[in-house]
């Protein structure tokens, strides 16, 4: 059962070319256009020459009793406790057992030092953590590549290794949206980035040009190579989310460090309670305190802000099963003045009205979507469709690149921004000067 990553990366690791399992399907959720497909034979090693069929995760238990399937391997992430086990009910009572690898039988080793940055949920701000410690790590004199969580969207097979180093090579491997906003900000900041479907064969090749690899996690989900320092990211805005989802709380019990990020735009209740809790479950974990506060790329936007009526479009995920209320824009928007936040949904056309039917709660936010050509053009209709003023982009890349705006159209920048001491720098420059 997984969502296109750790459910690829756990068949290679514990059953390809290993004959005492015969792995009989892949189920998909969560993500759009990743069911209907074929874990390709490049892939699947010798035991499956004709590949492995991806369905949806609706037909897991007519797939249980049709193969007589003996075990379900639970591998996706960013989950309630309680949706795992209606899950782990579901596959039991037609008839299976219900596994979730752990972390040490699916982590890989490496030759070279890796710091892992993972998180408690979706949108806690990983992303700019990696690219501080990479700053870090590079300001040492130390050659750093990140690795980042697959997101294989496309061709599987032409995806096994993928390497980003120039923006151009973002179109060459046909990225989509989501995969150019955790891309594009290291390759802009002159980081290689590695990525695919085959993360043995992707961290062999990050070997042989870094001291130091980077594991840039995606969703909450754990690392997927044995770490020599955790850092752990966790989010205020939802305190105690840390301790409730699948498997965010892992990485709460296995960080060396747990960043609470945006303690700028959180209450101060809030923060206790999530301070509260890693001490409890974690005391020997080193906190840091962080900010991760916003900015115009040009000051001068913010004409297109004040007292006007703005649409606001946040990170995708992170709205979706990431289940956010906000994110950077819509900080921005309060920040500097909005009149009103526009609300996109009964402008949204087809994939796009769609995630608003599947994801009742986003509100008035436009999620960015856009798993491939055809839904970033119903992202950009669904845009140009909405009456306001000016559109907020707080997304991690610059869509002006791809959606041609009807309306000013304004980005906003985070960074992360690390409060008082021990800072990153003093903890890794001790780890690993």
């Amino acid at each position: 059962m997984g969502a296109a990553g750790r459910d690829f990366h756990n068949f290679n690791v514990l059953y390809r070319d290993n004959p005492l399992y015969e792995v009989a399907a892949f189920t998909a959720t969560q993500i759009p256009y990743i069911d209907k497909r074929i874990y390709p034979k490049e892939l699947s090693g010798k035991l499956y020459p004709k590949g492995i069929p991806i369905y949806s995760e609706e037909k897991l238990t007519d797939l249980i009793r049709q193969h007589k399937i003996d075990e379900v391997i639970f591998s996706y992430s960013d989950v309630t406790f309680e949706y795992i086990m209606k899950k782990a009910a579901e596959v039991n009572a037609a008839g299976a057992s219900f596994r979730m690898p752990g972390y040490d039988e699916t982590a890989v080793k490496s030759v070279k030092p890796v710091i892992a940055i993972v998180a408690s949920r979706t949108g806690t701000g990983k992303s700019q953590t990696s690219r501080k410690v990479v700053e870090i790590l590079k300001s040492m004199g130390k050659k750093v590549v990140a690795i980042r969580h697959p997101m294989p969207y496309g061709n599987l097979a032409k995806q096994q290794v993928q390497r980003f180093a120039e923006v151009s090579d973002l179109k060459k491997h046909k990225c989509t949206i989501e995969e150019m906003e955790e891309y594009e900000p290291h390759v802009v900041q002159g980081n290689v980035i590695y990525a695919g479907t085959d993360y043995e064969a992707i961290i062999r090749e990050a070997e042989k040009e870094a001291d130091i690899i980077i594991w840039d996690g995606g969703n909450n989900d754990m690392p997927f190579y044995k770490s020599d320092l955790v850092i752990t990211v966790v989010d205020p805005h939802r305190p105690g989310h840390e301790l409730k989802y699948y498997p965010g709380f892992i990485n709460l019990l296995i960080a060396d460090i747990v960043v609470i990020n945006k303690i700028d735009s959180a209450d101060h209740s809030d923060v206790n309670i999530v301070r509260e809790n890693i001490e409890k479950y974690n005391p020997k974990a080193v906190i840091v305190e962080a900010a991760s506060p916003v900015s115009l790329e040009d000051p001068a936007d913010v004409k297109y802000i004040k007292n006007k009526r703005t649409l606001i479009v946040e990170d995708g995920p992170t709205l979706t099963h990431g289940g956010m209320k906000y994110g950077a824009a819509t900080i921005a928007a309060k920040k500097f003045g909005a009149k009103e936040i526009v609300d996109p949904r009964e402008f949204a056309v087809r994939s796009i009205s769609d995630t608003f039917e599947k994801y009742p709660d986003i509100g008035k936010l436009l999620p960015a979507m856009g798993y491939g050509d055809k839904q970033i053009k119903d992202l950009e209709d669904s845009i140009n469709r909405v009456p306001c003023d000016s559109v907020l982009i707080g997304t991690p890349i610059d869509l002006r690149r791809l959606i041609k705006f009807k309306k000013p159209a304004v980005r906003i920048n985070y960074e992360l921004q690390e409060i008082g001491r021990p800072d990153l720098k003093e903890l890794i420059t001790e780890k690993f000067s």
